[in-house]
């Protein structure tokens, strides 16, 4: 069953495109976790900078039982981020790594503490 997805932009225009894109990376966490009730995505342009032109944000918010992923990418003046889907990207890789410890507590797995390799040097 589809998760209910929304998806919102902020000081942007809608874009059939980018909404797609976020649409196929909601699939790919349903396929990770099928205990997701709810997401909700805000893709937003909030600042423009003077060196480095338009930077974007994605803030992800999944919901599953007993708790909240929240995701808040907005890298200030990280290149990569000029291309609003490299930030896609990056949003939702990092809450998958997220659902995984989630599944991983839930199963009962020891290592579930052992930390992601987002926090790994």
């Amino acid at each position: 069953m589809p998760i209910p997805l929304q998806v919102a932009f902020h000081d942007l225009e809608r874009s059939d495109a980018i909404e797609d894109a976020v649409r196929k990376h909601a699939e790919e966490l349903e396929q990770l976790c099928d205990r997701i009730t709810n997401c909700r995505v805000v893709v937003g342009a909030p600042h423009r900078s003077q060196s480095h032109g338009r930077i974007y944000s994605v803030r992800i918010d999944v919901s599953v039982p007993r708790k909240e992923v929240i995701v808040n990418k907005d890298h200030g003046d990280d290149e990569s981020h000029q291309d609003v889907y490299v930030a896609i990207n990056h949003a939702f890789k990092s809450a998958a790594r997220q659902l995984r410890v989630y599944m991983r507590k839930l199963r009962g797995d020891p290592h579930h503490q052992r930390g992601t390799p987002h926090d790994m040097p």
